[in-house]
């Protein structure tokens, strides 16, 4: 084994990084995996694991960044719902995905352990499939568990890996949190993008239907509100009347003119971080957003940057707080419904309870392979089982509780149940916090949001567009490099002698090529060849016969000269594999999205089907409660409700349709149509 390479933290894969990576990142990886990381003796789950070390000098640490390589064809969660919620689910399944991950401090001295992808408390983890494409699925900085790194400079080091190593685009789902306020609807509000947007994040995908317009014309509605009009209206309508001398307050303390809500938090923002006691590790930093205005970052206390995917949240409650499984499922962003999640979370709890009475000792644990394993002698979908697993965590399931914890000993991780009448454990309850007005910068800028923002009923719409956009992705151009190479994007593109059809063409792959300079034609097909096999499943017998641009050319001319290096190029072959089931990101499920918010795609928000013609739709855009009980048993959208009773036929079936419509939503008391073609129960 080789001797382990020490970095420096703040200077890792800055440019002048001493490996050139002028590959595409499939290459790249492999690369620097070979020079700068030291192979593990040990493996996760069957995944590869390997280690660099970075030093941080100022604080006397060495931490460990992992890399582990998962391999898609043996995983056991080959699809991505990272890619599916952000409107990759058409993106071919690559064949790899790498995950980049520093974790908590009390862990550096420790291998990493199978989970690892559930973990919430990583100070990284970020993932990247082998064509580029990749996900921030956390960062966790002084308020996130960090000792000594700051969310800013994970930030950094996330920002200058993903460079160096060629990716392509990477989104994030910014969740992130202080104190009371959301911080994509404060800085949004305050700088007019997010706090990502520091590092060139651009909004990717809205929810419920909002697009970029949307987003911006929230944005420049909320931030340029009056703040004599917002005054007098909050004094007439809720009755607040020290607003105004709040707000004077800070205009006196202010040397320009504070007009408008943006002026004024971009003010307490600025006020609030040079009255910081650790304006180090705590105070976002000055860079250039992706909109090319220099913004002054500042923080609402210690940094931490939480981001998430879909409902996993990433800082730790303290004290643990219990969820109600129930509740819980109803806000699972899921495909599945409610009562098939409930359904198999009852398998598992049955099978832990039995696990348990077979076990005289204290320190029993079913492993998750074993509680799948028990699952699936009852449940037949073994994706419906892991969605489940991976959620229950400190949840209520009836009279018990469910935990999920490494096993010191084995270094596995390991579900326990426990009675809730036997150990008389309380259930924390989270009210929503009444916010009053104090002396701390922190707490009146707290006040605001709430007051501001979150009261003040005329904006309500502009709020919620901008609390519904929490996807941001980052693009990095494709860079034709300085040197004796030319580079290619290839497209693969539809033949008519050729087995691609339609259906796969919708988004043609693309793929970064790189041939030496005075290679021909024929070895520019190879390398396409090549590439596109290394990366997608599908593609592991392409052969490629064609190049667009090339035809009139023999395959032994060479290509100096003949195409210009960079230049996107349409590639034809055969041998794709359409019938292979690691086909899509999305999955191998055919299922069609078409929501009255115009959604045409899965956001990340919780859905159902209609019974009748099956295309999913959000249950908040249908009436649906976010509680279980208000989940109907059968559910119909309101177009098949219209094409089932006309509304020029309406008396025909003796009620009303509006009626009928409303009774939907109620589970259990469903009106009868008998419209010849037998008895259908609509909800």
């Amino acid at each position: 084994m080789k001797s382990p390479n020490f970095y420096g933290f703040h200077t890792f894969a800055e440019p002048g990084f001493p490996v050139s990576l002028n590959g595409p990142f499939r290459d790249n990886i492999r690369q620097f995996l070979q020079q700068c990381a030291q192979p593990q003796s040990y493996n996760v789950e069957g995944m590869q694991v390997w280690c660099t070390f970075l030093v941080y000098e100022s604080r006397g640490v060495v931490l460990p960044l992992y890399t582990v390589e998962e391999n898609v064809q043996n995983s056991e969660t080959p699809f991505c719902d990272y890619c599916r919620c952000v409107g990759w689910s058409h993106h071919f399944v690559s064949k790899r995905k790498y995950h980049f991950i520093i974790p908590i401090n009390d862990e550096w001295n420790k291998p990493v352990d199978e989970g690892f992808c559930d973990l919430g408390t990583h100070l990284l983890h970020g993932l990247i499939h082998c064509n580029g494409f990749g996900h921030l699925i956390c960062i966790n900085g002084i308020e996130g568990g960090s000792k000594y790194i700051c969310g800013r400079e994970i930030m950094d080091l996330w920002d200058r890996l993903c460079t160096t190593l060629h990716a392509r685009k990477i989104t994030v789902e910014d969740l992130s949190k202080k104190h009371l306020t959301d911080l994509r609807l404060l800085y949004g509000v305050a700088y007019g993008s997010s706090w990502f947007s520091s590092w060139g994040y651009r909004f990717c995908l809205g929810s419920f239907g909002v697009k970029e317009h949307n987003y911006e014309t929230a944005i420049e509605i909320l931030s340029s509100l009056k703040l004599d009009h917002v005054i007098k209206e909050l004094t007439l309508t809720n009755g607040l009347t020290h607003i105004e001398q709040l707000i004077q307050h800070y205009r006196e303390l202010s040397q320009t003119n504070v007009v408008t809500v943006r002026d004024l938090f971009k003010f307490m923002l600025s006020l609030k971080s040079r009255s910081t006691t650790r304006p180090s590790s705590t105070a976002f930093p000055t860079k250039t957003s992706a909109f090319s205005v220099p913004i002054k970052r500042c923080s609402l206390g210690s940094t931490t940057t939480r981001c998430s995917i879909r409902n996993k949240s990433f800082v730790k409650d303290k004290p643990v707080k219990f969820r109600k499984f129930s509740n819980l499922a109803a806000h699972m962003d899921s495909r599945w419904p409610v009562r098939r999640l409930e359904h198999v979370a009852e398998v598992i709890v049955d099978a832990l309870k039995e696990k348990k009475s077979a076990n005289s000792i204290s320190n029993w644990g079913m492993t998750r392979q074993e509680a799948r394993d028990a699952a699936r002698l009852h449940i037949g979908d073994t994706g419906l089982i892991d969605h489940v697993l991976k959620s229950m965590n400190n949840v209520i399931i009836g009279n018990y509780i469910v935990r999920r914890a490494v096993n010191r000993s084995t270094r596995i991780l390991e579900y326990t149940i426990q009675d809730l009448k036997k150990g008389n454990i309380p259930v924390p309850i989270e009210p929503l916090p009444i916010v009053r007005r104090t002396n701390n910068v922190s707490d009146d800028l707290a006040y605001m949001y709430v007051n501001i923002l979150l009261g003040y009923d005329s904006v309500n719409s502009a709020v919620q567009t901008i609390l519904n956009s929490k996807h941001f992705v980052k693009v990095w151009p494709f860079r034709d490099e300085d040197d004796d190479s030319l580079r290619f994007v290839c497209r693969l593109v539809k033949s008519c002698s050729i087995d691609l059809n339609n259906e796969i063409l919708r988004v043609p792959p693309r793929e970064y090529v790189v041939v030496p300079l005075y290679a021909t034609i024929s070895d520019l097909k190879m390398a396409i060849q090549n590439a596109m096999r290394d990366t997608y499943c599908a593609m592991e017998k392409l052969i490629v016969t064609d190049i667009d641009e090339m035809d009139e050319f023999e395959d032994s001319e060479v290509l100096f000269g003949v195409v210009e290096s960079g230049k996107e190029i349409s590639v034809r072959g055969y041998g794709l594999d359409l019938e292979t089931g690691l086909r899509y990101e999305g999955g191998s499920e055919n299922w069609t999205v078409k929501c009255k918010c115009g959604a045409k795609d899965d956001d990340g928000e919780r859905m159902l089907s209609c019974d009748v013609c099956e295309t999913w739709q959000h249950t908040h855009c249908s009436g649906i409660g976010d509680d279980v009980e208000s989940v109907p048993r059968f559910f119909v959208c309101d177009s098949c409700c219209s094409s089932l009773a006309p509304v020029q036929n309406r008396s025909e079936f003796g009620f009303d349709l509006d009626s009928y419509q409303n009774s939907m939503l109620m589970p259990y008391s469903m009106p009868e149509l008998d419209l010849g073609l037998g008895l259908m129960y609509c909800k």
